[in-house]
């Protein structure tokens, strides 16, 4: 599997159907977070995770791209409660597993008024 189809499948089965017994199979232990509002290593992960899957995100990837031991995914992420944010995470891979992670998360897209007709995705 490369890099690119680990991090598909560690949404897939992490944020879509929720199976956290399979966190161990994706993120090292000493996972680093740049996300100043996750804990890191993979138990902050995990605490993370625990609550984001109770708002049930369904996750709509726009575009997956893959360099070297960097994988890119922006995605749109729709909430149960309507909430829509605009995503680009970004994970340095190691030996098959996440060890380090970026996020840009854009906020309640779905009350932004554009000034374009280009789109937000």
């Amino acid at each position: 599997m490369n890099n690119k189809e680990l991090v598909i499948n560690f949404y897939k089965d992490i944020f879509e159907k929720g199976e956290l017994a399979k966190v161990a199979n994706y993120i090292a232990d000493d996972y680093i977070q740049h996300n100043p509002r996750v804990a890191t290593g993979r138990v902050g992960f995990i605490k993370f995770i625990e609550e984001f899957i109770k708002l049930q995100p369904k996750i709509e990837f726009i575009n997956v791209s893959s360099e070297n031991n960097f994988v890119y995914v922006f995605f749109k992420c729709t909430l149960a409660n309507g909430i829509i944010n605009k995503v680009c995470d970004i994970y340095r891979i190691e030996n098959s597993m996440l060890v380090e992670h970026w996020d840009v998360i854009e906020h309640n897209v779905e009350i932004i008024k554009a000034v374009h007709n280009n789109g937000i995705f």
